[in-house]
C-alpha cells in the first residue's frame, strides 16, 4: 500500500512537470502555428539560470524567481530576434530554424558554464519528510512541485478562459488575420505567448533541477513526451494538456515501478529490469495511437469557434 501512495504521488508529480511543459508549448502551436523544437531548450535555460542564480545569492526563493524573470526574458528576446521571421511559412522551415537553435543552446551552455552538469541544492525546509497519511511520508520538495503546478495550471484556466488577454488568446488561435483586422496588435500577443510558453518551461525545468543534474541536452528527451501530450491532449488545448500530462506521468512511472515485478513471473530478473522502461515508453505511444484512432484531434481539442 505504501508503495502504490508513494508511486501515485510521483506519478501525478511526474505528470504536472509534464504539463507545465506542455502548456507552453500546446499555447505556442496552437495561436502561432509554430512549431518549436527549442522548447526543450528553454526548460535546459530554466534550470542553468536557477543553478546559477541560487549559488550567486544565497536565496533559493530569490534565485527561482530571478531564474523564471530570466526565462521570460529570454523567450522574449528569441521572439523577437528569431522566430518572428518565422511566421507564416511552411513547418519544415520551423523545425529546420528551431533544430539550429538546440544546436545554438547547447554549444552556448557549454561555454558558459561546461561541459560537466551543475547540481541544485535544495534549502533544508525543502528536504524533510512530510507525512500525508498515517505511516506515509512524502518529500517536502516534490509536495512543493505538485502544489506549485497546480496552482499555475489554474492560473493558466483563469488567465485564457477568464480574462480580456485570455479572450485575445483564444481569437488569435481561432483567426488571427480577423483581430488584427479589429486593431489588436498580433504581433504584441505573439510575443506575450511566446514568453509564457518560455516561462512555463523554464519552471518546469528550474523545479527538474534538484532532483536530476542540470546537463547539456537534459530537454530533449522530455519535450518528445511534451509533443506526446499534446497530440493526446489536443493541440492549443489547455485542459487537454493537463489531462493527457497526468496520464503519461501515471503511466510511465507506474510501468517503472511495477512491471518488472510482472515481469518477473516470465523473465529473469535482468531481462525484466531492461524490458519495463522500454514498455512502459511502449504503453504511453499505444495510448496515443488509440487516441489518435478514437479522437484525431484530441481527447479535448481547442474551440475554433
Amino acid at each position: 500500500m505504501l508503495l502504490v501512495v508513494e508511486q501515485f504521488l510521483n506519478g501525478l508529480q511526474f505528470g504536472l512537470l509534464l504539463f507545465l511543459l506542455a502548456a507552453g508549448l500546446t499555447l505556442v502551436f496552437g495561436i502561432m502555428d509554430l512549431v518549436n523544437l527549442a522548447h526543450g531548450s528553454l526548460y535546459m535555460m530554466g534550470a542553468y539560470f536557477a543553478a546559477t542564480f541560487v549559488a550567486a545569492s544565497g536565496n533559493f526563493i530569490l534565485g527561482i524567481v530571478m531564474a523564471l524573470g530570466a526565462t521570460l526574458l529570454l523567450g522574449i528576446v528569441l521572439e523577437l530576434v528569431a522566430l518572428r521571421h518565422l511566421y507564416g511559412r511552411d513547418h519544415l522551415d520551423h523545425v529546420l530554424a528551431t533544430f539550429g537553435l538546440i544546436l545554438f543552446f547547447n554549444d552556448m551552455v557549454r561555454l558558459v558554464w561546461g561541459p560537466a552538469g551543475l547540481s541544485l541544492p535544495l534549502p533544508a525546509w525543502l528536504t524533510v519528510p512530510v507525512q500525508i497519511l498515517p505511516g506515509v511520508f512524502y518529500p517536502a520538495y516534490r509536495l512543493a512541485i505538485i502544489a506549485v503546478a497546480l496552482a499555475v495550471a489554474l492560473m493558466l484556466y483563469v488567465v485564457v478562459m477568464r480574462t480580456r488577454i485570455g479572450m485575445l488568446i483564444r481569437a488569435g488561435a481561432s483567426n488571427r488575420e480577423m483581430i488584427g483586422a479589429l486593431g489588436i496588435n498580433i504581433q504584441l500577443l505573439y510575443t506575450l505567448v511566446f514568453g509564457l510558453g518560455a516561462a512555463l518551461a523554464g519552471l518546469a525545468g528550474l523545479m527538474q533541477a534538484p532532483i536530476l543534474t542540470v546537463q547539456i541536452g537534459m530537454g530533449e528527451n522530455i519535450l518528445i513526451l511534451a509533443f506526446v501530450i499534446i497530440v493526446i491532449g489536443g493541440i492549443g488545448s489547455i485542459r487537454g494538456a493537463f489531462v493527457a500530462a497526468i496520464l503519461v506521468g501515471m503511466i510511465d512511472t507506474l510501468g517503472r515501478a511495477f512491471l518488472p515485478d510482472l515481469l518477473r513471473q516470465v523473465l529473469s530478473s535482468s531481462a525484466a529490469s531492461t524490458a519495463a522502461p522500454a514498455l512502459s515508453s511502449m504503453l504511453i505511444y499505444l495510448l496515443m495511437a488509440i487516441v489518435l484512432v478514437a479522437r484525431p484531434e484530441g481527447l479535448f481539442p481547442a474551440s475554433r469557434r
